[in-house]
């Protein structure tokens, strides 16, 4: 058995080491295409991937750390409401809130030709939010709540005792958020900081909508427009390498995360209760939090809700909602099998990584759990590359009819992708099952087989429900692989929105989009009460 996931393992490694084998095989033609890109597109790849990761950085640490020390530290009138609904955003798929920021604030909106005609301009009141600086602002207000998110955890769990010790050598409120506090939760907001970015890099929805050259766009260009799968896997290693520098990041932030987690006691302290705020320094703590809430997922929302509404009253034939069901049908199914194949695959890994053998399992699993990081563009182009090279070589064989428009390609591609969400969650439910069951159930003489389906299934059951659960919603949301991959007649509601709006048809795209939401908002719900239940 052990054989078998190691190899399933592998497999689902192949796209990466696909994309990184590119690089070992600089043929002259290769090395002319890269000499080509690097004269020509790379450079402003390169600047553009850089300055959006850049803005969306800074953004992401000053509106995350600044929400997480205003609930954590401070109590002003909505804090309990705030605590919850900074999370809101993470249902928000990026390339969905520029859809809907788009029709919103273009020239000819509604919204726009209102403030002109009030002022009596005819010139736009703003700049163009189809731009490199508006996708900045939409990518902070979708990916700050994974800053927020590590920092409140880390303020509210380690800054405890140094701010009482703080309080108590004289240091005033600002000083301990600004020298104690936040320094604390360095690794925090860094681990925040590039998860988002990753999440930046990896997007092809607004980058593509926004006309952005991107490594990801510029991917899609390479293979799709030009045709040329060489220039592609060179762009697509390129951000894989970029991308697993931001891992490595990521990663160390944790380990010093864990490094310096408090050891109890410290959630008692009577500076664990939020200073209370009056007057001007609670409107400012109330707005710096009410504003994200409000342009990353409410007036989106509700922007979304009158375009459907006013779709549903202008077209003689209403909604498509047969249509819509169809679409619908097609996400849940592909979303569905994704996450049951990913969930028995975590569960088998978690058991058999349990069992502590030497082996190859170990490693392999580790590369597995790379997959999430990587972009949905790199996994498409690792796919296709051997799958076009064994094309040329043997066009008998039908090798691109395996993978490329079916159903076994894009599940594949998804469990390249996804794996590592389902094994985190089966991981995290198998460290609060106690090693002494495994150790008195064979001392009673029961086997693997037993001890898996009667003892190890009933505890991990909420850990198994929560890993379909992730998967089914980024399945949900996923959009580049899916665009490439997706079976001829099977779109999907990320597919159909992407199209919709791409024709310049945002109010068609309002209803998919609200769709994508709706189901987005279901981790947020169990998130916010699982953050809730300590203080409940």
């Amino acid at each position: 058995m052990r054989h078998l996931l190691t190899a399933v393992c592998v497999l689902l490694a192949l796209p990466v080491l696909g994309v990184l084998g590119a690089w070992l095989t600089l043929d002259p033609a290769a090395l002319a295409v890269l000499r080509h890109q690097w004269s020509t597109v790379l450079p402003e790849y390169a600047q553009q991937s850089a300055l959006l990761s850049a803005g969306v950085g800074l953004g992401v640490v000053l509106l995350g750390s600044a929400t997480a020390a205003a609930v954590t530290l401070y109590q002003f009138p909505g804090r309990r409401v705030f605590e919850w609904a900074l999370l809101l955003p993470l249902a928000m798929p990026a390339y969905v809130l520029a859809y809907a920021w788009t029709d919103a604030l273009q020239y000819a909106s509604p919204l726009h030709a209102g403030l002109r005609e009030l002022l009596g301009r005819r010139q736009p009141l703003w700049p163009d939010v189809r731009s490199l600086p508006g996708a900045v602002l939409l990518f902070v207000l979708c990916l700050y709540p994974y800053v927020y998110l590590l920092a409140r955890a880390a303020l509210g769990d380690r800054a405890v005792r140094m701010m009482e010790a703080a309080r108590l050598l004289g240091a005033p409120m600002r000083r301990r958020v600004l020298e104690v506090a936040l320094p604390m939760a360095r690794p925090a907001i860094a681990a925040g900081a590039a998860l988002a970015l990753m999440e930046t890099l990896a997007d092809y929805g607004v980058g593509a909508y926004f006309g952005l050259a991107t490594f990801s766009t510029g991917i899609y260009k390479a293979w799709l427009v030009l045709g040329d799968r060489t220039a592609a896997a060179q762009l697509a290693a390129v951000l894989l390498l970029v991308v697993a520098a931001l891992l490595a990041a990521e990663r160390t932030a944790q380990r010093r995360m864990r490094f310096t987690a408090s050891r109890g006691g410290a959630a008692q302290s009577a500076e664990a209760r939020p200073l209370e705020l009056h007057g001007a320094a609670a409107a400012a703590a109330w707005l710096l939090c009410a504003l994200p809430v409000l342009l990353g997922f409410v007036l989106p929302v509700a922007w979304l809700g009158q375009m459907l509404w006013q779709e549903a009253a202008q077209s003689e034939f209403g909604l498509p909602l047969v249509r819509f069901a169809q679409w619908a049908a097609s996400s849940f199914k592909l979303a569905g099998l994704a996450a049951v194949l990913a969930t028995l695959l975590a569960l088998a890994l978690g058991f058999a990584l349990r069992q502590r053998r030497g082996g190859l399992l170990q490693p392999a699993a580790r590369v597995l759990s790379l997959g999430y990081a990587v972009p949905g563009a790199v996994i498409a182009v690792g796919i296709l590359l051997p799958v076009g090279w064994l094309q040329d070589r043997w066009p008998q064989a039908g090798a691109a009819a395996l993978v490329t428009g079916t159903l076994f390609g894009l599940l594949y591609a998804y469990l390249v992708r996804f794996s590592a969400v389902a094994l985190q969650s089966v991981e995290a439910g198998y460290a609060r099952v106690p090693v002494s069951i495994d150790e008195t159930a064979r001392m009673l003489g029961g086997t693997a087989r037993r001890l898996f389906r009667e003892l190890h299934l009933p505890l991990l059951k909420r850990s198994a429900l929560a890993a379909a659960l992730l998967v089914f919603v980024d399945v949900m949301k996923e959009l580049p692989a899916t665009l490439v991959l997706r079976p001829f007649g099977s779109d999907t509601l990320a597919v159909v929105a992407y199209n919709f709006a791409r024709d310049e048809r945002l109010a068609e795209a309002a209803l998919p989009s609200l769709a994508i939401v709706a189901v987005g908002l279901i981790p947020v719900v169990l998130l916010s009460r699982a953050l809730r239940a300590p203080a409940d």
